[in-house]
């Protein structure tokens, strides 16, 4: 990607995430990186008290948020880009703890030899069991159902 094409899609991003900050009447300082590798620009939103706020239930905020940018962006730029939106180390946080949820639930499917069935996670959340569980040679992963209903299981192969 072009570094001038970068420069004002991180000003775009930069102008969607002040105007959302603004409308829920928060000042904070906004940081833009983009991956190379993965193709993701990454805003880190510096929120001190107010990181909470941001990153809501679960991180539900945080998701909508993310949500909401994306949508603009597309709107403005006409292209598919995707943007990940970190408060506080949120995401990092959220990664470490689906591995261990994903480590505890094999080792569970191991010693039990029954499948575990894992409720209300996110597409991202399902996505990080998935990924952390795919190079075991003894256990699968498979989201089942449709929509808010849908879960993972995780069982011997």
């Amino acid at each position: 990607m072009a570094t001038k094409k970068k420069s004002s899609t991180d000003k775009i991003i930069q102008e969607i995430a002040e105007e959302i900050l603004k409308l829920m009447d928060l000042t904070c300082e906004i940081k833009i990186s983009y991956d190379k590798s993965t193709q993701v620009y990454l805003l880190d939103i510096s929120a001190g008290e107010e990181a909470g706020l941001l990153i809501g239930k679960k991180g539900e905020t945080i998701d909508a948020i993310q949500v909401v940018i994306n949508m603009i962006l597309r709107q403005k730029t006409g292209e598919w880009l995707r943007v990940v939106v970190n408060v506080a180390d949120f995401r990092e946080k959220e990664i470490s703890r689906m591995k261990e949820l994903a480590e505890q639930t094999a080792q569970r499917v191991r010693e039990t030899g029954e499948q575990q069935n894992l409720y209300n996670l996110t597409p991202s959340q399902r996505r990080i069991v998935h990924m952390s569980l795919s190079e075991e040679k003894d256990i699968q992963t498979e989201s089942v159902g449709e929509g808010l209903s849908r879960y993972l299981v995780v069982s011997k192969k």
